[in-house]
């Protein structure tokens, strides 16, 4: 679903990879995090980092009682405590998202496809 309003001055609409794209790069400003990855990371044998062409490929956006769900497909440092890293970038995306386009988000689901060592 794409953000649809009407203002005094007309029609804003947002497309689905607008959303995904401005979810990733609030997911990309997180710490802790590697990258975002392809949510069909099997199809590369192994996860790796999308480019920024590719980012909305590793984010999904579904609409539940008017309300966002998005789910996430990212990579993140090892080493780590990893259930800091993911309440992080939920608050975050929740945030930046309902606060950019003016609209509610029920969950931001994150799912860790791989640990990574960064040197």
């Amino acid at each position: 679903m794409s953000v649809n309003k009407l203002t005094d001055f007309g029609k804003i609409k947002v497309s689905n990879k607008a959303i995904a794209s401005i979810v990733a790069d609030a997911t990309n400003e997180c710490y802790g995090v590697v990258g975002i990855c392809d949510k069909d990371f099997d199809k590369y044998n192994e996860p790796i980092v999308l480019d920024r062409k590719h980012l909305t490929d590793g984010v999904v956006i579904k609409t539940k009682k008017e309300k966002f769900e998005i789910s996430l497909y990212i990579i993140v440092v090892s080493g780590m405590k990893v259930t800091e890293i993911l309440r992080s970038i939920q608050k975050k995306v929740k945030y930046v998202v309902e606060k950019t386009l003016d609209t509610s988000v029920g969950k931001v689901n994150v799912y860790v496809q791989c640990l990574k060592k960064v040197d």
